[in-house]
């Protein structure tokens, strides 16, 4: 398929980028490894999880460091760009293991409270509990990211490439 240069311009940069496409790979892997957790640890099949915040691991971990490497390996680990994404990331990180992570244990004491009080609150009012992760799951996420970020760059390349490859595009 040859694609008017003029008209896909924007939509072959953004196929091009090979930082955003292997940060998003690893952030699906991270979600879909949840479903495995459940299914492992719990014994439970529960594919809503894929859906879901909080469990292991740190879907936004992954994401986050992913890119964050990603950039270093394109741009330069010594770039201020690579700073600025590293930065993001570790606030990402910190809130999903603080913030968020007790915004989840306060809803759960919520709805504790909900539950021994019934007559006075509905099941309407019940709070999603899992809206952070522990230290452990962020961890585990934030190794996955450049885990698969970084090999995806390195040795595949952007999905423009894997198109051209494959010979589904040609520029």
């Amino acid at each position: 398929m040859n694609l008017n240069p003029d008209f896909a311009l924007p939509f072959i940069d953004f196929l091009d980028n090979a930082v955003l496409a292997w940060g998003l790979a690893a952030c699906g892997l991270a979600q879909f490894s949840k479903l495995l957790f459940e299914l492992i640890f719990r014994q439970r099949w529960r594919p809503s999880v894929l859906i879901e915040t909080g469990g292991m691991p740190s879907s936004h971990s992954a994401l986050v460091t992913g890119t964050a490497a990603g950039v270093g390996l394109q741009l330069g680990f010594n770039d201020p760009l690579f700073a600025l994404a590293s930065t993001i990331a570790f606030i990402v990180m910190y809130d999903a293991s603080g913030i968020r992570r007790s915004a989840g244990l306060t809803a759960a004491k919520v709805n504790q409270i909900s539950k021994d009080n019934s007559n006075e609150l509905s099941l309407e009012t019940t709070l999603k509990e899992s809206l952070g992760h522990t230290k452990a799951e962020v961890l585990v996420g934030s190794l996955l990211g450049p885990i698969v970020s970084l090999p995806g760059i390195f040795f595949i390349g952007s999905p423009l490439h894997i198109l051209q490859m494959i010979g589904l595009v040609s520029l």
